[in-house]
C-alpha cells in the first residue's frame, strides 16, 4: 500500500442518474418521483440551440418549484466550446435555488476545463453568499479526455463523479460504430469459425475507474442507447459494476429500475461478504492470517473486497 492512501469518494448512492431535457419541464415532477439516486437536468445535447435560453429558465424555475426530495440534483451545462456554457453557470447560480447540488461538465478534455468552471462557480458563490458548495461531475467523451483522465479527476476538490459518454467518445476516436454502449457487431474475434464478441469500452472504463479511485471520485457508466434492450442494458451494467463503477445513466425511465437492480448488492452477495468477514475474525482469534471459506482461501485482501460490498449495501439502506 502506498504511503498516500486513496481518498474515499462521496458517501452517497449513485446507482442511477436519470437524464431529462431542460426544454421539457413537464417531465420534471416525474423525474423527482422516480427511484433514481441522481437527477440530471440537461441543457446540452438534448436541447436544440433555439431552445437553450428557455431550457435554462425552466431548470432555474424547477430548482425553486419542484420538490426533489432526497435526489442529488445535477445540471448538465453546455460544452466549453460553445457560447452557452458561461451563461448556464452564471444564471443557474445567481438565479437558481440552493437546491442545486452539482454541475456536470460535458466533453472535459483537460484539467483546465474543470479549472475554468471551478473559478466561475467560486466567484459566483462568494459574490452571492451561497451556503451550499456546488460539486462538479464530468463526462469523458473525447480522445483528449481519456488521455488526460487522471489530471481531470484530480483537477478540483469539487470533483464528485466522472462518466463515460460512449457516443461522443466513439466519434472523437474515429470508431466505426453508431451504437451507444454495449457490444458492437464488428468488434469480435474469430476462432475455429466462431465469432466471440468482446467489450469495446472496457479499456476506457478501466482507465476512468483507476483515475477516480485514485482521487476519490465516483466512477459512473454512461448511457445505453437501445432502451428497448433490457438484457443488453443489464449486461453492460454488470460489466461496469464488476470493473468498479458505482452506477449508470438512464436515458429512459424504464432503465432506472434496471440500474438500481444491478448496482444494489444482492442479499446473497451481502450475506456472503459478511460471512467472509466473520471467517476472517475467527482466523484472527486463532492466530491465523487467512481462512478457508467455501473451499477457497480468504485473507486480508478478501476483507477489503468484502467491506466494499457491505459498505455499499449499508449506504443504500441508510
Amino acid at each position: 500500500m502506498s504511503f498516500r492512501v486513496q481518498p474515499q469518494p462521496p458517501a452517497r448512492p449513485n446507482r442511477c442518474q436519470l437524464f431529462g431535457p431542460g426544454s421539457r419541464p413537464a417531465l420534471f415532477e416525474k423525474m423527482a418521483a422516480s427511484a433514481a439516486d441522481v437527477i440530471n437536468l440537461d441543457l446540452e445535447d438534448s436541447v436544440s440551440p433555439d431552445d437553450k435560453a428557455e431550457a435554462r429558465r425552466n431548470v432555474i424555475a424547477a430548482t425553486h418549484e419542484v420538490d426533489w426530495n432526497t435526489k442529488h440534483l445535477s445540471v448538465r451545462i453546455n460544452g466549453l466550446d460553445t457560447p452557452y456554457w458561461y451563461r448556464d453557470v452564471v444564471d443557474l447560480l445567481e438565479e437558481g435555488s440552493e437546491r442545486i447540488d452539482q454541475i456536470m461538465i460535458p466533453k472535459a478534455g483537460c484539467a483546465g476545463d474543470i479549472y475554468a468552471v471551478d473559478a466561475l462557480v467560486s466567484g459566483i458563490e462568494a459574490a452571492k453568499g451561497r451556503s451550499k458548495r456546488i460539486g462538479l461531475e464530468v463526462i469523458i467523451e473525447t480522445a483528449a479526455g481519456l488521455a488526460h483522465v487522471e489530471e481531470i479527476a484530480a483537477a478540483s476538490p469539487r470533483m464528485q463523479a466522472m462518466s463515460l459518454g460512449a457516443a461522443d467518445f466513439a466519434a472523437s476516436m474515429g470508431m466505426q460504430t453508431t451504437g451507444i454502449g454495449g457490444t458492437q457487431e464488428n468488434y469480435y474475434m474469430l476462432r475455429e469459425g466462431q465469432r466471440y464478441w468482446s467489450d469495446p469500452w472496457h479499456w476506457a472504463q478501466t482507465a476512468i475507474v483507476a483515475a477516480c479511485r485514485t482521487h476519490g471520485v465516483l466512477p459512473v457508466d454512461g448511457p445505453f442507447g437501445d432502451f428497448s434492450d433490457e438484457e443488453g442494458f443489464r449486461a453492460q451494467a454488470r460489466r461496469s459494476a464488476t470493473l468498479g463503477m458505482v452506477g449508470k445513466w438512464a436515458i429512459h425511465p424504464k432503465q432506472v429500475a434496471l440500474a438500481n437492480e444491478v448496482f444494489t448488492p444482492s442479499d446473497a452477495a451481502v450475506a456472503e461478504a459478511r460471512e467472509i468477514l466473520e471467517a476472517m475474525e475467527e482466523a484472527k482469534r486463532t492466530g491465523q492470517g487467512a481462512a478457508v471459506y467455501k473451499g477457497r482461501l480468504v485473507d486480508l485482501a478478501s476483507i477489503r473486497q468484502a467491506e466494499v460490498v457491505v459498505r455499499q449495501a449499508e449506504m443504500i439502506a441508510g
